[in-house]
């Protein structure tokens, strides 16, 4: 999802936060690179780019307030690294899941959207009680171009 600086401005503000190139910043590298999946250190270089001045520990306390918010997503890709994403920052009750094909062979990372999990939560909701609040959805296997140079 890609937003503007005044849609970034507008979105902190709504959540009653002071708006600061920083924030502005982080928030918009991720938008800038949906599919990347970026780690903290990763976020930090790209930051860098155009805010030479700032520092590690002013990015890592800024994701860790944008994760607080919902604002932005921490996944984990089963690579040993943390890694982040802007989250469905206008969700709404129609709102669909964001979840990641992973290749086995190449480690590449795709997303896709859908909401296939809905009806099996409501089914677990209602045989156990138990309320789901999240789910993560991770499927491994091969992407199109491992499947070519496999053929």
């Amino acid at each position: 999802m890609q937003l503007d600086r005044e849609g970034f401005e507008s979105l902190l503000r709504g959540k009653g936060l002071k708006v600061t190139a920083q924030r502005i910043a982080v928030l918009s590298v991720l938008s800038e690179k949906p599919d990347s999946h970026l780690t903290a250190e990763e976020i930090y270089d790209l930051v860098r780019v155009g805010s030479p001045d700032i520092g590690l520990a002013t990015v890592y306390r800024t994701i860790q307030m944008l994760l607080e918010l919902k604002i932005i997503d921490r996944i984990y890709l089963d690579d040993g690294y943390v890694r982040y994403e802007l989250g469905n920052v206008y969700e709404t009750e129609d709102s669909h899941h964001h979840h990641h094909l992973i290749c086995v062979k190449c480690g590449r990372v795709m997303s896709f959207q859908g909401d296939l999990l809905e009806a099996f939560e409501m089914r677990m909701e209602e045989e156990t009680g138990f309320q789901i609040q999240d789910h993560d959805v991770k499927l491994y296997g091969l992407c199109k171009d491992c499947q070519k140079k496999n053929v």
